[in-house]
């Protein structure tokens, strides 16, 4: 039987990725893991390739591949159905890469899924001989193929193409880019692409698990699906959550209402709401709440904060941090401004409007200051200020220059030498400190490298409470 991807042999075009997507296909059947792993390689070998054909899609200022996914005009010119299953190809794909948590079958068809469906987008706008296909799980190989033992321990990839190849390849199709750009508006006018629908509830679940599961989340142990709850407001005054996490004291720290994917997560606030009054009343604790149709998350702490919209649901250490902060807030206008690190007036007013920006509920702030008047002393006091205040724990100090990180840390360290500093460059320093200073692209790297001592993820999303971003106007322009 011709596999899902076979159509790519000898289509010379699509050299690049297309012998990476056939192999992550073929090992399903001997490693989930090892599919997923490859699922991911060929997915970014894909996306390199749409940047090199396309004139219409401009480079990111860093390239790697959640750089390259969320680019504006890569993310306009994807179908936003399609666009929308891409993330999970690179979460699985970590979570085989960078954790011990085993990858099911089903899981692993769910990437390959994604995958397809995305190289189908490439051949619709692209391809000389694009027909309409659908992925089919009956097609992909069932015999099991000898794989190299150490290469699974390591997680490596199967493909052997070497960077020298890729850049060869890569070439090749740049020379190509004027013809498949003007071939793509052609193409989409005489040729129909129709996404693959995810409705089904068990597919958008694994969506929400895999999320859970690089967090180090343990469904069945700390997160309980379908928990029943009493007082509701229907005839029998019961209802299901989707999911409840719980903390280590046992008592739930948040709960996730899932809705259907063609639904806007907002949706589902309401009923949250309803299941978060019900456990409150059962547990004593109001978690935070969360709604998602497993593209789009939104956190909701209705009693310190608006709603919002998050990156992905948040670990157990997050959590129980935005639970104890409920009871350590104080009004920031009562936290005195340390004379010893800023005492000019219009520092001390530059801090002051932050404050009242956060404490009205606003997350971003852009300070306009000129060379010379302290922008660091400004940066310091302010995160001096929002830790007393209980607002923040957790600091990221972002610069685009390796000098500008170490000269910041050193500032800082005179300005506030009780708080621990680490400058993630230099791989001397605890990274678990209040304070981390990086360029961005080691940070970006750091984000699935770096681990706690419990072996998970530790800069997870909502890890750092305040980031600070060094000269962001230069970092814009660049």
């Amino acid at each position: 039987m011709t596999a899902n991807f076979d159509f790519l042999r000898g289509q010379t075009e699509y050299a690049l990725f297309s012998t990476a997507c056939i192999e992550a296909e073929r090992v399903l059947a001997t490693s989930p893991a090892m599919a997923a792993v490859g699922s991911r390689k060929a997915f970014e070998l894909a996306v390199k390739w749409v940047y090199s054909a396309d004139n219409t899609i401009f480079m990111p200022y860093k390239d790697n591949l959640q750089a390259l996914i969320h680019e504006p005009s890569f993310k306009f010119a994807v179908d936003s159905q399609t666009w929308n299953k891409l993330p999970y190809i690179i979460k699985l794909g970590n979570l085989a890469v960078h954790t011990e948590k085993a990858i099911d079958r089903s899981e692993a068809v769910l990437s390959l899924s994604a995958l397809f469906e995305f190289i189908q987008w490439v051949d619709y706008c692209y391809g000389q001989n694009y027909e309409e296909r659908s992925f089919d799980e009956a097609k992909i190989p069932a015999e099991k193929v000898i794989l190299d033992e150490a290469k699974i321990k390591e997680k490596d990839s199967l493909i052997e193409q070497k960077e020298a190849e890729i850049l060869a390849l890569r070439a090749q199709v740049e020379a190509m880019s004027e013809r498949f750009t003007a071939e793509k508006t052609q193409h989409k006018e005489e040729r129909q692409f129709i996404p693959g629908d995810i409705s089904e509830f068990l597919t958008r679940k694994k969506y929400i698990d895999v999320d859970l599961k690089l967090l180090g989340w343990v469904l069945g142990d700390d997160v309980r699906e379908e928990v029943p709850v009493e007082g509701m407001p229907n005839p029998e005054g019961k209802g299901y959550v989707d999911y409840v996490l719980y903390g280590k004291d046992g008592l739930p720290l948040a709960l996730i209402e899932a809705k259907r994917t063609s639904k806007d997560p907002k949706i589902g606030t309401h009923q949250a709401k309803l299941y978060a009054d019900c456990l409150e009343r059962m547990t004593g604790r109001r978690p935070i709440l969360f709604t998602t149709n497993g593209f789009e998350t939104y956190l909701w702490d209705d009693l310190t904060s608006p709603q919002r919209k998050v990156s992905g649901i948040f670990s157990k250490a997050d959590l129980q941090k935005l639970i104890n902060r409920r009871s350590q807030r104080k009004a920031l206008n009562e936290i005195p401004i340390d004379d010893k690190i800023t005492d000019r007036y219009y520092q001390k007013e530059a801090i002051r409007a932050v404050c009242d920006s956060v404490e009205t509920g606003h997350r971003k702030s852009l300070l306009v200051m000129a060379t010379g008047t302290g922008k660091t002393r400004t940066a310091s006091s302010l995160t001096d200020v929002l830790s007393r205040g209980g607002y923040i724990t957790n600091t990221l100090f972002l610069a685009d220059r390796t000098a500008l990180v170490k000269q910041a840390k050193d500032d800082f360290k005179n300005y506030l030498p009780d708080m621990s500093l680490c400058n993630l460059l230099s791989n001397k320093d605890d990274k678990n400190a209040r304070i981390v200073f990086s360029t961005y692209p080691t940070m970006l790297n750091a984000i699935d490298t770096a681990k706690n001592a419990e072996g998970q993820r530790l800069f997870s999303p909502a890890h750092f409470d305040l980031i600070i971003i060094d000269d962001a106007v230069i970092l814009g322009l660049n």
